[in-house]
């Protein structure tokens, strides 16, 4: 049972392409659910069916799991047992009848383009470092890309001519992005002038670390930690959370929610369709602070 359990973790990685932080979230879910597996003095898959996990989920729900946590380790059980049947490991899906928790919609963290504009702001583009981090940010907000997918661009992926990017997204989809004049003056520079001088070998990749090796997901992310502690902005924010400004702001702007979906890589568009959520909980914010009746009772 463990070695198909760890079977997976290398398809994820090695064949769907997944991050090294998304591998390490299905990782914990599995150590708990090996745990329980201890517990009962089970080995085998056949051991396990529905009744089984029946009484797992009673122990997660006994042992004061969120809902968030429970759905998200069901979530990963299931994706596990798709793929025991694909590769014919299991004749029958235990999962199948194995139901999610309902959890409150969460809207999406974004920023406003006043905070945008302070974030973008802080880097200091006349280091070489500043430069490259600068990029980074702009990057994020110009073109919606995850951090696992930022950290894969090669040189050879970008054409230059029509501001477009080719990126190699969530189980090696491929999908073009694309940049505006912002981020092409601060590509050009970077190439120039930060790129060149972190350039240690021979290296494909666009993003460099200082030692003139490519940026990782950790890498990534300790950058924009670094820059917000630079900042005044209250706010804890991630890749993911520019991600999420790219979408608010495209749809704000009258963008067609296709277009958006393309552009972020989602394969359906009830996935895209949260950032409308957001952009009317906007229209509801600013209509409430904002027009003079709004408040007169």
């Amino acid at each position: 049972m463990i070695g198909l359990i760890n079977d997976f973790l290398i398809y994820l990685e090695k064949e769907r392409n997944y991050s090294l932080n998304t591998i390490s979230s299905y990782n914990k879910d599995f150590n708990v659910f090996k745990r329980y597996l201890s517990i009962n003095q089970t080995t085998e898959i056949k051991q396990i069916d529905y009744k089984f996990i029946r009484t797992y989920l009673a122990y997660l729900y006994e042992k004061k799991y969120s809902n968030k946590s429970i759905a998200r380790m069901i979530s990963s059980l299931k994706s596990f047992y798709k793929y025991l049947m694909k590769k014919h490991k299991i004749e029958t899906n235990p999962m199948n009848l194995i139901k999610t928790p309902k959890l409150e919609k969460k809207l999406p963290k974004f920023l406003y383009y006043d905070e945008l504009e302070q974030i973008l702001s802080i880097p200091d583009i006349n280091t070489t470092l500043g430069l490259r981090d600068a990029l980074i940010l702009e990057m994020f907000y110009s073109t919606g890309i995850r951090v696992s997918e930022i950290i894969k661009i090669k040189i050879n992926d970008i054409n230059f001519d029509d501001r477009r990017i080719l990126i190699t997204g969530k189980g090696n989809k491929e999908r073009y992005v694309l940049y505006g004049t912002k981020m092409e003056k601060l590509l050009n520079a970077y190439l120039i002038n930060s790129r060149l001088k972190l350039l240690q070998k021979e290296n494909s990749f666009l993003l460099l670390n200082r030692y003139g090796n490519e940026l990782t997901d950790r890498g990534i992310r300790k950058i924009l930690d670094t820059i917000l502690k630079k900042g005044a902005l209250d706010k804890h924010i991630s890749p993911h959370t520019l991600r999420h400004t790219f979408a608010t702001h495209m749809l704000d702007s009258g963008a067609d929610i296709k277009i958006v979906q393309e552009l972020l890589g989602h394969e359906s568009l009830s996935t895209t369709q949260i950032y409308t959520h957001v952009s009317n909980e906007k229209i509801k914010d600013v209509y409430y602070k904002t027009h003079p009746r709004a408040s007169i009772k």
